[in-house]
């Protein structure tokens, strides 16, 4: 009896195309570790861990997903070669893999993404198009170039391979902390939400995962609380990898935050800060702001952790500049 086609096979998202994932990427992709934060936890009465993510070639968690998409493409595909848009993070990881692959890449950027992630990505040896005021207009340009010169497109974030591997987390977390009861991680286009969602909720459905955004250009929060997709406008942020819309044809990741995240909490800019200058003093390292956000809620109580014995938060990356990190903790430390 023959078996599903690969079209077929694309179109499903489950946890067996987790474990899949990680045996995909696992050659190139390392475990990451999950450290217990005692600070925290003598602080709030909990177990609290760190997932740091940041600490992936890429600096950041999203070479997970690139890796599993771009693997699965055709021998055809990579002689093309590749294309994603990206507010940084998703970018440098395509770029990363193109390379490590050998096969072309061209990243498109909108005119928020911070120079240090643009030169990250040019010393990748990636092609770089920077166009328009925001993710959409580089997602024009991505298909532009689909069209025109045949480029494979890896999206960010709503795609079953990309979800799949940013999935791989969870299992990690599973793997090391079984009694986990409660994780915490960026929302934006719901790609690492959905991933680790769906591993979650299908392992327990009483463990919660919480979405953690900015307050301004949120565009799965205002979209869930709308019911429907909707577009918002980007503005400036220390959570800058948490920009972008999440597509108005979006096919996966908006239903998949409806139906596996407990709640999304928007979160100011001061606490985020704070997030990142508790992360550089207590932990000693220096991360993004999207990857301190879930720390600044829980510094400033903006979410209820009552009851939750084992908490993750997701550390997601550290690509920012030494005087963009500066700038946003000096009033902390």
């Amino acid at each position: 009896m023959a078996g599903p086609s690969k079209e077929k096979k694309t179109l499903q998202m489950t946890v067996q195309a987790v474990w899949e994932a990680k045996q995909s990427i696992q050659s190139v992709v390392k475990k990451t570790p999950l450290i217990h934060s005692k600070k925290l936890s003598a602080q709030y009465g909990a177990n609290i861990y760190l997932k740091y993510e940041h600490l992936h070639e890429s600096n950041a968690f999203k070479i997970r997903g690139a890796v599993n998409a771009i693997n699965h493409l055709t021998a055809e595909e990579k002689a093309l070669g590749v294309t994603t848009f990206s507010t940084g993070n998703h970018g440098l990881a395509v770029a990363l893999a193109a390379k490590k692959m050998g096969i072309r890449a061209c990243i498109c950027v909108s005119n928020h993404v911070p120079i240090v992630k643009l030169a990250a990505i040019k010393a990748l040896g990636a092609e770089l198009e920077i166009y328009g005021d925001g993710q959409d207009d580089a997602e024009q340009r991505c298909y532009q170039l689909e069209k025109e010169q045949g480029l494979a497109v890896i999206p960010p974030f709503d795609h079953p391979y990309v979800i799949a591997g940013q999935g791989t987390i969870a299992l990690e977390i599973l793997e090391d902390l079984p009694a986990v009861d409660c994780v915490i991680g960026g929302l934006s286009g719901g790609g690492l939400l959905s991933g680790i969602g769906l591993v979650m909720k299908h392992t327990n459905p009483d463990i919660n995962v919480f979405g953690v955004s900015m307050e301004k250009g949120a565009a799965m929060h205002e979209s869930l609380q709308a019911g429907k997709t909707v577009s918002v406008t980007e503005e400036s942020t220390l959570a800058d990898s948490l920009l972008g819309g999440i597509g108005s044809n979006n096919r996966y990741t908006f239903q998949m935050i409806k139906n596996y995240v407990d709640k999304s909490f928007l979160i100011p800019e001061q606490s985020i800060a704070k997030g990142m200058a508790y992360l550089y003093k207590e932990h000693h390292i220096m991360v993004e702001g999207a990857a301190a956000i879930g720390v600044g809620a829980l510094l400033d109580e903006l979410f209820p952790i009552d009851q939750q014995e084992n908490i993750v938060l997701v550390i997601s990356g550290c690509n920012v500049d030494a005087s963009s990190h500066f700038k946003a903790i000096e009033s902390y430390i």
